[in-house]
């Protein structure tokens, strides 16, 4: 890997968050990979393939928007960690099939086929609305109450 190259995908990747006010979403992709290694090391082996010669050259070369870059390549990652489908969840609590470009005002979350567990958090926009909240809780943390109720 280009040391270079790094650096300026990592600094066009911060401009990007900060100008966007998109949550960084690398440590939600950091804990998938870590257990991607683990479950399936061919699937590792591609997500790390393609952060190499995909991701952080389409990026440092300025082809890609940086925080769709990643997002695609969070949804890749979801992808290989089980079977399922990729949604947008806009401010009003409504489910869209993902498209890129994604709204930054949007949740993204990979959604297991059945009931192979909780949804993968894909993206985060920097304030989720109350309506993405109750999504959250309820398909990435598996709570079955709203938080306000959580106080009874």
């Amino acid at each position: 890997m280009d040391e270079t190259q790094n650096a300026r995908a990592e600094e066009r990747f911060k401009e990007a968050l900060s100008k966007t006010g998109t949550r960084d979403p690398r440590e939600y992709y950091r804990e998938r990979l870590r257990e991607l290694r683990t479950a399936n090391p061919d699937a590792y082996g591609s997500a790390v393939q393609y952060y190499d010669e995909t991701l952080l050259p389409s990026i440092a070369d300025g082809d890609a928007d940086p925080v769709e870059a990643w997002w695609e390549y969070g949804r890749r990652i979801a992808a290989f960690s089980v079977d399922g489908r990729t949604v947008e969840i806009d401010p009003s609590g409504r489910s869209h099939p993902y498209s890129r470009p994604t709204p930054r005002d949007r949740m993204v979350l990979h959604l297991p086929d059945g009931t192979k567990g909780p949804a993968l958090v894909v993206g985060l926009p920097t304030d989720l609305s109350q309506a993405q909240v109750a999504s959250y809780d309820l398909l990435v943390a598996g709570k079955q109450r709203m938080r306000d109720q959580d106080r009874a």
